[in-house]
């Protein structure tokens, strides 16, 4: 067969509607109609947050599908097409350079939403996400509204859990910062309560801390802790100022095992949300070491009870004096050389 200019002209054509048609005209073709068991249809607000995610191409850097392969970075469910019934057109993106959203519905309250689209640096200070402000107030909740739909079924219960927890946290908040302390710890199972931060709050340890604090959760709490950060005006209740924590050490002792478990777990029903799926462990206590001695004054690390020390770990003597210890010292470590300490064949 020779190629000739007839050949060429009707070939591109075949190719170029044979591609249109896989990628245009066979998309909207509907094989399955079924909804799966966790679907339940859009409300309008949410089918009009559906239009500005589609129309500002969110899909280019959120997927929406969690696969198989997902199961290691947290995921709880993986995605099916009935997920998708009836939603037109159901872009679910094939980039993640964000998290995929397919089940983000109660992940975060509304207020978290609101911060988070405004300027997305106000709640992840590490972000790439461009800002959405432009949108206005109005639209962008209903972009919340929309993304707050993401896990269909699921995604409701967890909303309604949000707005539950969100109700006596507020309460809480409004009742002073004293009365809030007081509630926010008894939300702590005891057991938690009680235990101080097995990993010494060494100088490389702190400096860890404190990188995570900057990735994480600095724009919420402040650079200096006190809960004043660029995201705060937008969040009720407003986040946690450290450096109230003091006089509410449990026993006058107590505060690692209260952080980590907040950070672990978050504080359902406010912005702060968890980072069990985010953080290793040790990253945690590290972070919880960086707020106990910078913003409070005091840490508990590695005193009793304490365990076997994990093998890479520097000999560390906690240099804090006890809360109860008040005046001009109180707080500050005291110097020393913790190679000269006999460590006990430890």
């Amino acid at each position: 067969m020779k190629m000739t200019t007839a050949m060429l002209v009707i070939g591109s054509l075949v190719v170029f509607w044979a591609s249109t048609f896989i990628m245009v005209f066979l998309p909207t073709i509907h094989w399955q109609e079924e909804p799966s068991d966790i679907w339940r249809p859009m409300t309008k607000i949410e089918e009009e947050g559906h239009r500005l995610f589609v129309r500002n191409g969110c899909s280019y850097c959120h997927t929406k599908f969690i696969r198989v392969l997902d199961w290691g970075v947290g995921a709880h469910r993986i995605a099916e097409a009935g997920d998708y019934y009836n939603m037109r057109p159901a872009i679910m993106g094939t980039e993640r350079w964000g998290p995929d959203l397919s089940q983000e519905g109660g992940r975060h309250p509304n207020d978290w939403h609101l911060a988070h689209f405004i300027n997305p640096r106000f709640t992840s200070p590490i972000s790439v996400m461009p800002s959405w402000e432009f949108l206005g107030e109005e639209n962008i909740r209903k972009l919340t509204a929309f993304v707050q739909y993401l896990g269909w079924q699921m995604a409701s219960a967890r909303m309604e859990r949000q707005e539950y927890w969100n109700a006596l946290a507020t309460e809480a908040y409004l009742a002073g910062p004293d009365a809030n302390i007081r509630w926010l710890h008894d939300q702590v199972p005891r057991v938690w309560r009680e235990m101080p931060n097995p990993y010494p709050a060494s100088d490389a340890a702190l400096m860890r801390g404190k990188k995570v604090y900057q990735m994480f959760c600095i724009n919420c709490h402040g650079p200096i802790g006190d809960g004043e950060g660029a995201a705060a005006p937008y969040l009720m209740p407003k986040p946690l100022n450290f450096t109230t924590l003091r006089r509410h050490l449990v026993n006058n002792r107590y505060i690692g095992g209260i952080l980590y478990y907040q950070i672990m777990n978050g504080i359902t029903g406010t912005a702060m949300p968890f980072f069990k799926k985010d953080l290793e462990s040790e990253k945690i206590w590290d972070v919880s070491n960086f707020i106990a001695v910078h913003f409070i004054g005091y840490t508990d690390a590695d005193i009793s009870p304490e365990g076997i020390d994990a093998a890479y770990e520097e000999p560390w003597v906690n240099p804090y004096p006890p809360p109860e210890s008040e005046g001009p010292t109180a707080g500050t470590p005291q110097k020393f050389n913790p190679y000269e300490e006999e460590t006990d064949g430890r």
